[in-house]
């Protein structure tokens, strides 16, 4: 079983970061319009060299960098967290033409990336993806069908499309595609979501792609989507535990100068023990987090399994602590501009994207009993 722990460079390296984001991109954050690609903030993120990481480091680094920038500035956080996710796949499974052409420009933010898997009747379940490629000639196709709830669509630069090239069989005929945003028949809407992310649909119709699009092989799709939420499945939960510990922290410093009863908060028990559970929930799930991000970077057989638990464990977390923290602040907490009032916005979406809850306890289970069975 993988341990973890923080060596004193990575701790001051969080250190610097929480601050970098406090003063530096917060304030970019602040003048971004709401619902669309904050591009000032993703050219900053380059200019600091935290795109380039994404790149050239392991899991561990990415949890590290998602918890600390989600910690001072969830916007920064998901911005960098969608460079990586749309980017991922042209890094590790692009052709070097492909990398030369795209991973440049998404590295000093020039460039946006865009992950697009999920579909109307396909969202959790990759496998059921229904877009089409059509044949189109010795190595071509066209790309018929919709996409939906994609981040940084439609304003992306490029998008790493899921399609169904083999009808019938399953996850077995999914090819990924790199599709350039000015591809002829290539449209899309930005949806109006709970938290002000950019988000939309996409419309392929009859969109040209060739051989020299394809990422990794023609019908081996699925391989490069679920290698890259491996990846990026643990780091999702480093992002709900920023969120965790910001909730924490505020509830501490609220509960310990609130006047209540003739004391403060903190002197009630049943305050107490909230603020004790809140602690004991964000440290638990950050060690899952970062002992699943240790199994990815050292290669372990048993990364499904636990990149699916720490994504669980984190993102539930993260609402119940966040959820507590409004509670003990009290009508505040429901303010607009208010932290929590933040907050409570942005840590219902990671339950549900990259896999929803559900999805991950039938993955957890489904390692469970392959495991079982391969051992007896």
């Amino acid at each position: 079983m993988p341990a973890f722990s923080l060596d004193p460079p990575q701790t001051a390296w969080c250190a610097e970061l929480r601050t970098l984001a406090a003063e530096r991109l917060r304030p970019l954050a602040e003048k971004g319009e709401p619902g669309h690609v904050n591009r000032p903030l993703v050219v900053e993120l380059g200019q600091l060299g935290l795109l380039k990481r994404l790149f050239t480091s392991g899991a561990v680094d990415l949890c590290l960098m998602r918890e600390s920038l989600a910690y001072a500035c969830t916007e920064a956080e998901t911005a960098l967290a969608l460079q990586g996710l749309g980017a991922h796949p042209v890094h590790a499974y692009g052709t070097p033409a492909q990398r030369d052409r795209w991973l440049p420009g998404v590295i000093d933010g020039s460039a946006v990336a865009a992950f697009a898997l999920s579909e109307p009747g396909a969202g959790s379940d990759a496998a059921a993806l229904e877009l089409a490629a059509e044949p189109d000639g010795p190595a071509r196709w066209r790309l018929t069908g919709e996409k939906c709830w994609i981040s940084n669509a439609p304003e992306a630069d490029f998008y790493t499309v899921f399609a169904r090239t083999t009808p019938g069989a399953g996850a077995r005929g999914v090819t990924a595609f790199l599709v350039p945003a000015d591809r002829p028949g290539l449209t899309g809407t930005g949806l109006d979501m709970l938290s002000p992310h950019p988000i939309g649909s996409l419309d392929l119709d009859a969109v040209p792609v060739t051989a020299d699009d394809v990422l990794g092989e023609p019908d081996r799709g699925f391989r490069v989507a679920m290698g890259t939420l491996n990846l990026f499945r643990p780091s999702v939960g480093a992002f709900a535990v920023g969120m965790a510990q910001a909730a924490l922290d505020a509830t501490l410093a609220h509960t310990a100068r609130r006047d209540a009863f003739g004391g403060k908060l903190r002197d009630l028990q049943t305050v107490a023990h909230q603020v004790a559970e809140m602690a004991l929930r964000t440290e638990a799930a950050r060690l899952m987090v970062y002992a699943a991000a240790t199994a990815y970077d050292e290669q372990a057989p048993d990364v499904p399994r636990r990149a699916a638990m720490a994504k669980l464990l984190a993102t539930e977390t993260a609402q119940y602590v966040v959820d507590r923290a409004v509670q003990l602040h009290g009508a505040r907490a429901l303010r607009r501009g208010h932290l929590l009032e933040h907050l409570y916005r942005e840590v219902r979406a990671p339950r549900v994207y990259e896999g929803a809850s559900e999805v991950q306890r039938g993955i957890i289970a489904k390692e469970l009993y392959a495991d079982m069975e391969a051992g007896q």
